[in-house]
């Protein structure tokens, strides 16, 4: 009965199809359309094809913004690559995701360009991150590419490329990228005179960062980050040889690369060449860091002009890293193992109370109450 009132309930009632109907009506046949009863339906359909046009217009618009910033950086890059992309222009991955691959330089082994936009696409997610971003003041949400460019000298080998980490960041980025990079925990965040004051400094050791700030030449890295054209699309510039997420196991060389990672906002399509002088400018420090080039000052890279201690810490740095790294590896296996052998108890003992006879299960299920609060006394006595 109860079935029988839901089905009631959720059946629609039958349209009014009388001939004393008095509105536009059109015909065909035995078919009758009235616009008239149908009114809740008008909003469900204006709602869809609001959904829909949104869909569109955000596709094309993050398509437009990505397309638009690479065409504008695209001499760039065929006059530093040989092969520029690897295919014709961007990849697209869904509606928000874009990225390019470039081989074909010296010093470089690559260079990844990906483009993260905001789901324009999806009207719900976008609402979601607006309104996210109203709520919490230092939640940031905005269209961002990176460039990553992967050193050809591999970790492990004493060369021009030295094994540290080191970066630029906007200060108002400082808590997100403090969360996101685990490699950017072995640094220390201060400030520097010749830097703009909305950028920190992180570095492992000041005489990392002293190097990479001082003039070649014609080339000035804190001139290139003071231009005020340039200062509000720049998120960060980092130098790195750990990886991003804290590894479960000490990694070795062939695991981990030399890397420069820029992070910029996407300028609107009208400004899309805004960030060209800084993107030239982070081939130039390719090239300081890792000896090419013809700038003065350069010649063996950033690592020979390093102090002999600095290298010494560094390394001992990494080193106390791993030990600790695989520390942690071998006690969360020891807790893994324990964990195992106390199931395995736990298992054999439940099968073998499971045998006896039901006076015999409420004895033992006595007995295994009374140890248990034997066990948490003493816990408690200790403390």
């Amino acid at each position: 009965m109860a079935a029988f009132n839901i089905a009631k309930f959720l059946t629609p009632p039958m349209p009014n199809v009388s001939p004393e109907y008095d509105g536009f009506e059109l015909r065909w046949k035995f078919l009758t359309f009235r616009p008239a009863y149908f009114k809740n339906e008008v909003y469900f359909l204006a709602a869809a094809l609001l959904y829909v046009a949104f869909y569109f217009i955000g596709k094309k618009t993050n398509e437009r913004r990505a397309y638009k910033w690479f065409e504008a950086h695209e001499p760039l890059y065929k006059a530093q690559f040989s092969k520029p992309t690897h295919t014709d222009g961007l990849s697209q991955d869904g509606n928000s995701d874009f990225f390019a691959f470039s081989t074909g330089r010296r010093a470089l082994t690559s260079l990844h360009t990906t483009f993260t936009l905001r789901p324009r696409h999806d009207l719900f997610q976008y609402l979601f991150q607006t309104i996210r971003g109203f709520i919490e003041l230092d939640y940031q949400v905005y269209d961002e590419v990176e460039l990553e460019f992967t050193f050809r000298e591999p970790v492990g080998k004493e060369g021009a490329v030295p094994e540290c980490v080191w970066a630029v960041v906007a200060k108002d980025e400082l808590k997100k990228i403090r969360n996101e990079r685990w490699d950017l925990t072995f640094t220390k965040t201060t400030d520097s005179n010749l830097l703009p004051a909305s950028l920190a400094v992180m570095s492992e050791f000041a005489d990392v960062t002293t190097n990479l700030l001082k003039p070649y030449g014609s080339f000035s890295l804190p001139a290139v980050l003071s231009n005020p054209a340039i200062q509000p699309y720049f998120r960060s510039l980092s130098l790195t040889d750990q990886p991003r997420v804290r590894p479960t196991h000490p990694l070795s060389p062939s695991e981990r690369s030399k890397r420069l990672i820029l992070t910029l906002a996407v300028p609107p399509p009208s400004s899309a060449s805004a960030t060209l002088p800084l993107v030239s400018a982070v081939f130039q420090l390719v090239d300081v860091i890792a000896g090419e080039g013809k700038l003065p000052g350069v010649r063996g890279g950033l690592n020979a002009a390093l102090r002999p201690e600095t290298k010494t810490k560094l390394r001992r740095t990494r080193e106390d890293v791993d030990r600790q790294i695989r520390e942690d590896e071998a006690r969360e296996k020891r807790e893994e193992a324990e964990e195992q052998k106390a199931a395995a108890r736990k298992k054999a003992q439940e099968e073998r109370v499971s045998k006896l006879s039901a006076a015999e299960q409420k004895k033992a299920l006595e007995r295994e109450k009374k140890r248990m609060l034997r066990k948490t006394q003493g816990k408690v006595k200790m403390r």
